[in-house]
């Protein structure tokens, strides 16, 4: 390096000697030439230069993708010179030939779509595919609870019920009414087994349809604690409600605690609850109108058959009207067969029998058997359509078949399981014992 006048570079100074005003241009050897060499270089276009830094932001990300070779005749055109992606199509084109995707690493979970999620079970299916080799089974409780769908019946195990005859479930009815009348004039104690043999039958019945969609209830600790609860009930009075529900709560606990197999407790503890305060609850009330401690001029009976009759009474009002002229759907989405004029039929039905037959039965009378009719006609066909809709989610048409033309004893005293505690307390606010 010199300066214009060939002064001589310092090398002991590293310093160019001080030079007048007049000669104050320095320049570097070489510079010429590679001036000529820019001049030769080809003009760039500035659309293809980043955007200078103090630019606002495009808010595009350039990448460097190959281009289509222009001659194929050139041996070199095979392999393609880099160019920035500069245009919508850019972006469109070598979609096919470059994935940027590759180059991220695992996303991040908070980064997942929400609405997009994989199950564990279908993690562990495709990675079985995937790796042959055998793996153990997770520690996790398995769900027998079904995925919400539109259609609540898609994928349940349904049973198929049997064709309903009306000659047949006149004559069964006719039949079960002798021999429920029949064990009432027997007496207070074969009322009280008969009441119980009803409730275990009907628990069991419960439990067998919650087995039947893959749910794992504890059917034995369920069926004995509804009968504990009744025989607690009929000796204790209401009381004992409490007390043994306690201890099914916590023996329930410890069933599932000691299981062989890891059991979703909605599943199972759950199940075994719902149907023990289902029937064992509500059915329990039957036993605290006949128990001995309940009212003090021990009318229980006749309070129980009235509810019997009652309920009795609006079933199968509803039933015949509601055959013979009803065609509006009373909850299509619940029970499509059960008609606003069946409804209407069955409240009739009972008024009549509450004014009629229950005044024929001590200590009833017309004025309180129209008030309990009015009650019954409200809540006999509440508790027929909460069976319904029992049986619609599990996806079965009839909780049994053990009685003819009826299906399961479920399906008969559905609507007086609603009735016995009704009955119980309105004997209490009117005083009629």
């Amino acid at each position: 390096m010199k300066s214009d006048d060939d002064t001589p570079f310092d090398d002991a100074t590293g310093e160019f000697p001080v030079v007048s005003a007049t000669d104050s241009r320095v320049t570097i050897t070489g510079a010429e030439i590679a001036a000529e060499v820019v001049d030769d270089a080809p003009v760039i276009d500035p659309a293809t230069l980043l955007p200078h830094w103090t630019d606002a932001p495009t808010g595009q990300v350039p990448i460097v993708v190959a281009r289509e070779a222009a001659d194929n005749d050139d041996p070199w055109a095979a392999i393609p010179a880099p160019a920035w992606r500069e245009g919508e199509a850019d972006w469109v084109a070598h979609e096919e030939q470059f994935d940027a995707s590759l180059l991220a690493g695992d996303a991040k979970e908070e980064d997942a779509r929400p609405w997009e999620f994989t199950l564990v079970e279908e993690e562990i299916a495709a990675e079985e595919i995937l790796d042959e080799t055998p793996r153990p089974e997770p520690m996790r409780a398995q769900r027998t609870r079904r995925t919400v769908r539109v259609n609540q019946l898609a994928g349940r195990a349904v049973r198929q019920g049997t064709q309903r005859s009306v000659s047949l479930a006149t004559f069964t009815g006719i039949l079960l009414a002798i021999v429920v009348f029949s064990v009432f004039l027997a007496g207070t104690l074969p009322v009280a087994v008969m009441l119980l043999l009803v409730l275990g039958l009907g628990a069991a019945e419960a439990y067998a349809a919650f087995r039947s969609v893959g749910a794992h209830p504890a059917t034995i600790l369920g069926i004995v604690g509804v009968l504990t609860l009744g025989v607690a009930a009929y000796n204790k009075g209401v009381a004992a409600i409490g007390a043994v529900t306690v201890l099914m709560l916590i023996f329930g606990f410890i069933w599932y605690l000691n299981a062989e197999k890891k059991i979703d407790v909605l599943d199972g503890l759950g199940a075994t609850i719902f149907v023990y305060v289902w029937v064992g609850v509500l059915g329990s009330y039957s036993l605290l109108l006949i128990s001995p401690n309940s009212f003090p001029n021990h009318h229980g009976l006749a309070y129980l058959f009235g509810a019997i009759v009652l309920s009795v009474a609006n079933d199968s009002g509803a039933l015949f009207i509601g055959r013979a002229i009803g065609h509006r759907p009373l909850n299509r989405s619940l029970s499509p067969n059960k008609t606003i004029e069946g409804t209407v039929g069955g409240t009739i039905i009972t008024l009549i029998a509450g004014v009629v037959i229950l005044p024929l039965v001590s200590p009833w009378t017309r004025t309180h058997g129209l008030e309990a009719a009015v009650a019954f006609a409200i809540v006999v066909p509440l508790g027929d359509l909460f069976e319904s809709m029992v049986k619609r989610t599990l996806g079965v048409k009839d909780l049994g078949q053990l009685l003819p033309g009826h299906g399961g004893l479920l399906d008969r005293v559905d609507g007086l399981l609603f009735a016995l505690p009704t009955m119980y307390y309105l004997a209490h606010v009117l005083k009629l014992g």
